[in-house]
């Protein structure tokens, strides 16, 4: 009995699981997809994706949107976010750290954080430049790419850091490989300056930013960046890293933070 109890929970947990890695395809492609389609993507059964993805739509958790038989993520999960974002102050703060640093310095501002092994934007303000720098909120990249990578893996052991890291991820846009070790002695002058900055990897013009945002354990659970031309990055350093550092300062261990009744 116990066996049979024991097997039904395996299956349950992997429905489960799958069931996330549907929502997180999703969310990944940012385009409504036919369940075929996204089963042959993520390399399941058909048959698994089919009735996982009908019942997400009888929980609204997907929604039938551009015909065909397409599916996205649906509304609910808009709720269960705002529901999330209720309960913890820092959205708040967030929001104004960002326009305060986007007020001070003119530059795009943003929040980041990592989602699972990669690196996300979660807020962004723009800054006041004709020429826009923007980035899609929401979506992951690959840790070495970012400035905000090297402080936000800097808790880690180097083994940790390279077990935890895809190994394909060290390849850059321009199909450079960024040496594993090159980039852990980055992570360590990170740590150790508490700060980051570099000439963008994933475009030629820009120069980012990063500081920590610490969470309660002291290591960076979030970092505040500003993206910027790269000319304009290096004559105003000292100035934008003093705005960064300031903002996070005020941040820190907000991530972690219910929101006081």
């Amino acid at each position: 009995m116990d066996a049979v109890q024991d097997e039904a929970a395996g299956k349950r947990a992997r429905g489960l699981d799958r069931a996330f890695e549907i929502l997180d395809f999703l969310r990944q492609k940012r385009q409504a997809l036919k369940p075929n389609e996204i089963a042959a993507q993520i390399g399941a059964p058909r048959s698994s994706v089919y009735e996982l993805v009908n019942l997400l739509l009888q929980n609204g958790i997907l929604e039938f949107t551009g015909g065909e038989g397409r599916v996205y993520l649906g509304r609910k999960l808009y709720f269960l976010g705002a529901a999330y974002e209720n309960h913890f102050d820092f959205t708040r703060e967030c929001e104004a750290a960002l326009e305060q640093l986007a007020d001070e310095t003119r530059e795009t501002a943003q929040f980041c954080m990592l989602d699972g092994n990669r690196y996300t934007v979660v807020r962004m303000r723009e800054g006041a430049r004709p020429f826009r720098i923007s980035t899609d909120v929401g979506q992951s990249v690959p840790i070495p790419w970012t400035a905000s990578g090297r402080l936000l893996v800097a808790h880690l052991s180097d083994q940790e850091i390279l077990t935890f890291i895809p190994p394909q991820d060290f390849r850059l846009p321009n199909g450079e490989w960024l040496e594993p070790q090159t980039f852990i002695a980055e992570v360590r002058q990170a740590e150790r300056e508490g700060l980051f900055t570099f000439n963008s990897i994933v475009d030629s013009f820009t120069h980012c930013f990063a500081v920590p945002v610490r969470g309660e354990e002291g290591h960076a659970a979030a970092t505040l960046c500003l993206v910027t031309p790269r000319d304009d990055g290096i004559a105003n350093r000292d100035r934008y890293l003093d705005c960064l550092k300031k903002a996070a300062a005020g941040l820190d261990h907000a991530p972690t933070r219910p929101k006081r009744g």
